[in-house]
């Protein structure tokens, strides 16, 4: 493509002929990191530096990059090598994500009674003490996810597939589907549901609440 070729097409045709960027996010502990691990079994390139690496909360691994926390200070070059490629960006940092791209996002949901439960034992295993209550926690969580789902609607660029972490697990054939679906990328699918252990699904929301 020449000078001349890139001034015809203009901004607008130039970013509709990038590959997105799939972008997995959702609340902390809501299953990002299965769903880059599907991903990965699928065909799809993850993006990710192995820094953190598996423990006994994430057996499968994180599937993080350092340099997603520095997107807020502007640390954003590195996004042009992600397009046609999955990251994992918390949703408290999908703000942060500049125009100039397209992205795909996957919003990972789970019953928050399991998120705010798998928390609390990782922070335990960690030793480190909980900012704030459950119940204060539930209510943030709750008002962060009603301000991202608006903040998404409004971007240019940003498309969206919500997909439920329990019926992921419960019945994975039908939520592989929508995402081959959504990414229009022929992805395994069974490779994706191998990738789906139940042994690790520790924190059910019946057990959750039969211990509360």
């Amino acid at each position: 493509m020449t000078a001349d070729d890139t001034d015809s097409i203009g901004e607008d045709g130039l970013l509709a002929a990038k590959l997105p960027i799939v972008v997995v996010s959702g609340l902390p502990r809501s299953g990002t990191s299965l769903m880059m691990r599907m991903l990965e079994k699928g065909g799809l390139e993850v993006v990710t530096d192995h820094v953190r690496a598996a423990d006994e909360d994430n057996p499968g691994g994180y599937f993080e990059i350092e340099r997603v926390k520095q997107l807020p200070k502007g640390d954003v070059d590195w996004l042009d090598e992600a397009a046609g490629k999955a990251i994992k960006v918390i949703s408290a940092l999908l703000a942060s994500l500049p125009s100039g791209h397209r992205y795909q996002v996957i919003l990972m949901n789970r019953a928050l009674d399991e998120v705010l439960a798998s928390q609390s034992k990782m922070l335990a295993r960690r030793a480190v003490p909980a900012a704030v209550d459950d119940g204060r926690l539930r209510r943030l969580f709750e008002e962060h996810m009603v301000q991202i789902r608006a903040w998404l609607a409004e971007r240019p660029g940003f498309e969206v597939l919500e997909i439920d972490y329990n019926r992921l697990l419960s019945d994975p054939e039908p939520e592989i589907a929508r995402l081959q679906a959504y990414l229009g990328r022929q992805l395994d699918g069974t490779s994706m549901a191998a990738a789906i252990d139940p042994r690790l699904y520790r924190n059910r929301a019946s057990a959750v609440l039969e211990s509360g």
